[in-house]
């Protein structure tokens, strides 16, 4: 198992230069990858792109680029071009983000995700691989039959042919569009004791196209909090974890929600739900139960950590990205070098 850096977006409690103090310091650590995020702020190709000029080994990911924001072509080209300037360091990650954003930010209908998902990532491989680019998609036409434009292929030569991309998947149908289209699977609120159910559904996509999960790179992003007192870690991941079951979406459509629940925490999901959208955060936040916290997340001592690092691999994880719940720079620093010590102890690092 390897270890990735999941930086998330700018906020206001963060700045570029700490997100790139913390990448910096996981190329020395030899983590593998650094994922940036985006929703309705600051965008990951920019600070993937940025933050590749000042490293030297670890790759950028994009955890996602969200397919509603650019199309297919726009997105090929960013990722051909990223890949171009890190030496081939750069992985896609994909997601179509929810119904708020799409349609709210991007002015994009929401309509059959995993259909449109299918064909955009057709297209980003046909011109990644500097293919001709005629498309006859329900989504997606080029080049559009009824004008001057015609077929085109990516008008320079990138480091690879193929790009690693990967799916942020939540619900049973959209893992299995993931084993069968994507080198790799972006989770959230992943707990080794629940894996299983979400694996099968990326195994039935592998099998489509006559793959074994072998060779798929699942990657959760896992919040990590080191400290003697795993109660007290868990209190700062409490209100993440509150945001998205609570208020990530709308009541009839939260992935989060939904996944807790089929994770066996329906009825605290719901109460979860009901106080956060009643804007009783606080309250919400109290409502998440501890063992769901803890399930999800790595918590405690090294030591700790460690062994709960032995159980995510056994569960199928080959990278494990860790999303820093820290007050500062220098505490966020420390974490990844006792995160780096920790899955050494555990001995199931690469």
């Amino acid at each position: 198992m390897r270890l990735g850096l999941s930086l998330g977006y700018q906020t206001a409690w963060s700045t570029p230069a700490d997100h790139l103090a913390l990448a910096q310091e996981a190329d020395r650590l030899g983590y593998s990858v650094v994922w940036a995020a985006e929703a309705y702020g600051s965008d990951s190709p920019s600070m993937l792109a940025w933050m590749a000029g000042q490293t030297e080994r670890i790759d950028v990911g994009a955890a996602v680029m969200q397919i509603p924001a650019r199309t297919p072509a726009a997105t090929a080209m960013t990722a051909a071009t990223i890949d171009a300037l890190s030496g081939g360091r750069f992985r896609l990650g994909l997601g179509v983000s929810g119904p708020q954003v799409s349609e709210g930010w991007h002015g994009v209908r929401f309509a059959k995700p995993l259909a449109r998902t299918r064909e955009f990532v057709d297209i980003v491989k046909l011109a990644i691989a500097r293919k001709e680019v005629a498309y006859d998609g329900e989504h997606y036409t080029l080049p559009l039959p009824d004008g001057p434009g015609k077929a085109l292929r990516l008008g320079f030569h990138p480091p690879r042919e193929h790009i690693p991309i990967y799916l942020a998947a939540v619900g049973p149908k959209n893992l299995e569009l993931a084993g069968e289209i994507a080198d790799g699977w972006l989770a959230v609120f992943y707990a080794p004791e629940f894996a299983e159910e979400q694996l099968a559904s990326v195994r039935a996509g592998r099998a489509k196209v006559g793959k074994e999960l072998a060779g798929f790179d699942v990657v959760p992003s896992v919040p990590v909090v080191v400290g003697d007192d795993v109660a007290s870690c868990a209190e700062l991941v409490r209100w993440y974890a509150a945001l998205y079951v609570g208020g990530m979406g709308s009541r009839q459509q939260n992935f989060y929600n939904q996944l807790a629940t089929r994770m066996g925490y329906g009825d605290a999901a719901r109460e979860v739900q009901d106080l956060y959208l009643a804007k009783r955060q606080r309250d919400a936040a109290a409502a998440v139960p501890m063992e769901f916290i803890d399930r999800t997340s790595l918590l405690g001592p090294k030591e700790r950590i460690a062994e709960r690092m032995r159980e995510y691999a056994a569960a199928g994880v080959t990278t494990l990205s860790v999303t820093l719940f820290v007050a500062d720079r220098d505490t966020g620093v420390q974490t990844l070098r006792t995160v780096a010590e920790a899955l050494d102890l555990s001995g199931v690092g690469e």
